[in-house]
């Protein structure tokens, strides 16, 4: 491992394989970003404000998990290189469909997230893999959530979407 030396102190840094890897992420935690301000607009537009609000809350966490990300790789003295950010949809059904996508989108995030670890293992990272573990236990938790939303609508008839739209305006 390389050392650099800061403060009469030395500390570990990331691997370049493993700072590219967490860079790959911080890129695709912002597009989730984007991803949901988008359906958080879109729902809006249609006139659903508690969806709009959980939304927006979902948008504002993937931004904070990127955030976070780089200040990992800062800490362990690497260099986070932001990339281009794909253009996100800005159409997307009802608002099932639309929780159906972000179910699905959750699962995928959970699978990069587990690369990631992988990654981290292999390059023997043991700091890189613990901070990761935070990000797989809370990915159980956005798609367990994700998935109650999906069931909550699907068993909502017309009138009570609007129940569900409520209650998802309430997120703290």
């Amino acid at each position: 491992m390389m050392y650099r030396f800061t403060f009469n102190f030395y500390i570990s840094m990331i691997t370049d394989k493993l700072q590219k890897a967490i860079n790959e992420q911080i890129t695709a935690e912002l597009w989730s970003s984007n991803l949901y301000l988008a359906m958080s607009f879109f729902l809006a537009r249609k006139g659903y404000p508690g969806m709009t609000v959980w939304m927006k809350k979902q948008a504002a966490e993937e931004h904070r998990h990127a955030c976070r990300m780089a200040e990992y790789i800062i800490s362990r003295g690497g260099v986070v290189k932001l990339d281009k950010l794909d253009v996100v949809p800005n159409d997307f059904g009802t608002p099932l469909e639309i929780f159906k996508q972000v179910y699905d989108h959750e699962c995928r995030v959970s699978k990069m997230i587990d690369m990631l670890v992988d990654v981290a293992s292999a390059e023997k990272d043991h700091a890189t893999q613990d901070f990761l573990w935070g990000f797989v236990r809370e990915q159980v938790e956005e798609e367990a959530q994700a998935s109650n939303i999906v069931d909550m609508l699907t068993h909502a008839e017309s009138a009570g979407i609007c129940v569900v739209d409520e209650r998802l305006g309430q997120r703290i």
